[in-house]
């Protein structure tokens, strides 16, 4: 029997925060901050290699850094590092760009038996397609406007 139907909601909600796991909100915004920072230091690192070696100017200095870390991002998720990083790194982890990589890269990976197309093909932007949309679509809408206003 199910136990949400044997009892009335006063008693389930009582039943549902005894078995909630209890979180530590300043331990966890601790870690998100400091994992999050060292992302985004391995990002300055980049961008500091790039111009060293490569002497790219701003612009081009811009778009290899993120390149190499939507690289990085991929490659950690693809060998199934990103989600112990993201255990326990919490929000540290996906609000850098390599969150959004993991985010491209997870669902993917979990269809590859599907095949190419219909697996990969198909589930690479399930999640991130949503934010790419209306990413794209609200930077179209306000190019339009701003070229209307001036």
């Amino acid at each position: 029997m199910d136990i949400k139907k044997s009892l009335n909601t006063k008693q389930y909600d009582s039943y549902v925060k005894k078995k909630m796991p209890k979180s530590n909100m300043l331990k966890e915004c601790i870690f998100a901050f400091i994992s999050g920072g060292l992302i985004c230091m391995v990002g300055q690192f980049v961008s500091d290699m790039g111009a060293l070696f490569f002497d790219l100017n701003a612009d081009e200095l811009s778009a290899f850094t993120v390149i190499i870390m939507i690289l990085i991002g991929g490659i950690l998720t693809g060998f199934g590092v990103y989600d112990v990083i993201g255990k326990h790194a919490g929000a540290g982890s996906i609000v850098p760009i390599t969150g959004f990589a993991n985010s491209i890269v997870s669902p993917a990976m979990e269809f590859k038996r599907e095949g190419y197309i219909m697996g990969i093909g198909a589930k690479l932007f399930s999640i991130a397609g949503a934010v790419l949309v209306y990413g794209i679509t609200s930077a179209v809408i306000a190019s339009i406007i701003y070229y209307f206003i001036g």
